[in-house]
C-alpha cells in the first residue's frame, strides 16, 4: 500500500485581540488561499485565533462570546474541500475552555480542550478557563492525528495520552510570546516530547504585537527522531506548506522553498521591537509616532526603531534644548533626523522653564535649587510632546530604558510621558549593543553619541554616573536582583561591592510607584516590569 501524503498549510498570522470581524475575514481568506493556491488538505491556525491572544477580561463579557459564536459559525460554513483547525474560546454553559476544533465540509468533526492552563509570568489562564481532560485523536486521510494547545506541549502528559490513543502526528497550536532565546527553548522542549512519545509534531505559533507581548511566529515541524524539518521565519506573517508522509513512523517534506533564517541575539531583539512598535501604533489607531530627540543613544535608537517600524513619513521629532543642552547634542540630533529623512522641529523650552520658575518663585524663594528644577525641564518637554501628539494624532514613544526604570532615574510626567516605551525592557548596556547592530545595517547613530558619557543634561556638567553606578556594573546587579531574584547577600558574594548593591536594591524597591505609572513597553526578558514582575507599591519589606 503506497504511503499517504497530506499537505498541511500553517497559517502564521497576525491577529488583533477583540477585533473578531477582522480576524474572521483574515481566517477565511487564508482558508481560501491554502485551498486555491497550495492545494492543501488541511490548514492550521494558532491558539485562540478568532479572539486572538490574550483576550483577558473580554472573556468575562457575554456579548464577546456571542460574537465568537457567530464568527465560528461563519468560518465553519466556509470550510469546503479543505480541513481546518481553528482555535477559539469555547463557552459551554457556565464553563469556558481554551479550545480548538477540526472543521470539515461545513461540519464540526472534533474538539480539543486545553488541559494544562499556564498561570505564571504573563499567563493568567486559570482566571478564565476550565481545563480539558481528554485527548483528541482523529483520522486524517488514514493518519491518526492528535490536537493539543500551547502549554500542553511543555509537559509530557498530553503527548503520552495522545500516543496511548494511537496518534502518530501531533498538531500543537500556540500563542507563545517571545523572549530572548525562546526559539532554542521551544526546540529543546519539543525534542523532549518526541523522545518521550515518538510522535511527529507540528508547532504553529501566532505572530504580532499585543500590548507588551510580542508573538514571534517561528512555527516548526519536528519528526519522531527529534530532527527539525521545517522552521518558519520569526516576526513575519506567512502561509507555509509542509507535507507529511505516513510511511514508517512518518516524515516531513517541504514542497515550497522557505528561506532558512538565522537571527543573532541583537537582530531578534531589534525585530521584536520593530514589530511591537508597528502593531501597537497601528492596532490602536494612531497615525504614526512622536519622539523627543535628545542627542543621546536611547532616543537615537528609539528613532531608528520607529522609522523601521512605521516609515520615515510617519515619524515626527521634537528637539527641545534648554540652557543645559550641549551644542553637540543638538547637532547630533539634527544629523540623525537628516540621515533618516525624518521631519524635525526645534522648540526651546527656555521660556517655558523661566515661566514655571517665575510662577513658583513665591513658594520656592527661600529654598535652594535641587532636583525640582531639573524635573520641571523634563515636564516642559512632556507637555510639548503630548500637545503635538494630540494635534497630529500620533503616539508619543518614550525613550527610557530598563536600567533607568529599575532605579527610578526618570521623571514622572516628564521623560516618562507618552503612550508606549519600546526600550522599557532593554538595559542600557543592551541599548549600546543594539545601536551597534543597527549601525551595521546603515551607519545612522553617530559614534560620538555612543561614545559620550550619558547625561540627562538637566544641570551643568551632569552625568548619569553622578547618581548611578557605571552601567556595566549596574546592569548585572539589576539582572541578578530583578530577573534571578537573588538577594543582596548573594549578589555581593558574586563579587559586587556591598554598598553599591544595597544602594541599587534600595532604589529598585522604592521606585515601584514610578514604574506602575509608566507607559507599557515591549517584553524582551522573562522578568519585564508589569506583567512579569508584580510588586506592591506600599511595602515595608526590605532585603
Amino acid at each position: 500500500m503506497p504511503d499517504k501524503v497530506i499537505r498541511i498549510a500553517i497559517a502564521q498570522i497576525n491577529t488583533c485581540v477583540g477585533n473578531i470581524p477582522a480576524n474572521t475575514d483574515l481566517i477565511i481568506s487564508k482558508i481560501q488561499e491554502a485551498l486555491d493556491k497550495y492545494k492543501a488538505n488541511i490548514i492550521v491556525f494558532p491558539e485562540l485565533t478568532i479572539s486572538s491572544y490574550p483576550p483577558e477580561d473580554l472573556l468575562l463579557r457575554p456579548a464577546f462570546h456571542k460574537q465568537i459564536s457567530q464568527a465560528f459559525e461563519l468560518i465553519q460554513n466556509k470550510v469546503i474541500g479543505i480541513d481546518c483547525i481553528i482555535g477559539y474560546p469555547e463557552k459551554t454553559g457556565n464553563q469556558l475552555f481554551n479550545s480548538c476544533s477540526l472543521l470539515r465540509d461545513r461540519k464540526l468533526i472534533a474538539t480539543y480542550r486545553k488541559q494544562i492552563l499556564p498561570n505564571y509570568a504573563v499567563f493568567d489562564e486559570k482566571r478564565y478557563f476550565n481545563p480539558g481532560k481528554e485527548a483528541c485523536v482523529f483520522d486524517f486521510m488514514g493518519i491518526p492525528t492528535a490536537l493539543s494547545i500551547c502549554e500542553d506541549i511543555w509537559e509530557p502528559g498530553p503527548c503520552a495520552q495522545a500516543k496511548s490513543a494511537g496518534a502518530k502526528l501531533m498538531i500543537n497550536i500556540n500563542a507563545s510570546p517571545y523572549h530572548v532565546d525562546k526559539i532554542s527553548l521551544r526546540e529543546k522542549l519539543l525534542r523532549e516530547r518526541v523522545a518521550e512519545s515518538g510522535l511527529n509534531i507540528i508547532y504553529v505559533n501566532l505572530v504580532g504585537g499585543q500590548d507588551e507581548l510580542i508573538f514571534d511566529g517561528g512555527s516548526l515541524a519536528i519528526d519522531h527522531r527529534g530532527n527539525v524539518r521545517f522552521h518558519a521565519p520569526q516576526f513575519q506573517e506567512g502561509l507555509y506548506v509542509i507535507e507529511f508522509s505516513s510511511g514508517d513512523n512518518g516524515c516531513f517534506s517541504l514542497p515550497m522553498d522557505i528561506p532558512v533564517q538565522s537571527l543573532s541575539k541583537e537582530e531578534s531583539i531589534y525585530q521584536a521591537l520593530v514589530l511591537g512598535v508597528k502593531d501597537y501604533v497601528y492596532k490602536n489607531g494612531f497615525k504614526g509616532a512622536i519622539i523627543g530627540l535628545s542627542g543621546g543613544v536611547d532616543s537615537a535608537l528609539t528613532l531608528c526603531i520607529a522609522v523601521d517600524a512605521l516609515g520615515r513619513e510617519n515619524v515626527d521629532v521634537l528637539i527641545m534644548p534648554s540652557r543645559y543642552t550641549a551644542d553637540m547634542s543638538i547637532e547630533d540630533a539634527k544629523t540623525i533626523t537628516e540621515t533618516l529623512g525624518v521631519q524635525s522641529h526645534i522648540i526651546s523650552i527656555e521660556k517655558l522653564f523661566e515661566t514655571f520658575n517665575e510662577s513658583l518663585k513665591p513658594l520656592f524663594s527661600d529654598m535652594p535649587k535641587d532636583i525640582t528644577e531639573e524635573n520641571i525641564q523634563a515636564r516642559c518637554r512632556g507637555i510639548l510632546l503630548m500637545a503635538v501628539s494630540n494635534k497630529l494624532g500620533k503616539l508619543v514613544l518614550t525613550t527610557g530604558n530598563k536600567s533607568e526604570m529599575a532605579v527610578g532615574y526618570a521623571t514622572l510626567y516628564g521623560d516618562m510621558a507618552g503612550g508606549f516605551a519600546p526600550l522599557k525592557d532593554i538595559t542600557k548596556t543592551s541599548v549600546y549593543k543594539l545601536a551597534g547592530w543597527r549601525n551595521q545595517i546603515s551607519p545612522v547613530i553617530l559614534q560620538r553619541i555612543i561614545d559620550r558619557p550619558p547625561s540627562a543634561e538637566l544641570r551643568e556638567n551632569q552625568f548619569d554616573q553622578d547618581t548611578l553606578p557605571a552601567y556595566d556594573i549596574l546592569d548585572p546587579i539589576l539582572e541578578r536582583y530583578i530577573e534571578f531574584d537573588q538577594s543582596p547577600e548573594e549578589i555581593t558574594k558574586a563579587g559586587y561591592d556591598e554598598k553599591i548593591v544595597q544602594k541599587v536594591v534600595t532604589m529598585v524597591d522604592r521606585n515601584e510607584y514610578k514604574r506602575r505609572q509608566s507607559a507599557p513597553g515591549i517584553r524582551i526578558t522573562q522578568r519585564a516590569f508589569g506583567r512579569d514582575r508584580r510588586y506592591p507599591i506600599t511595602s515595608g519589606y526590605r532585603e
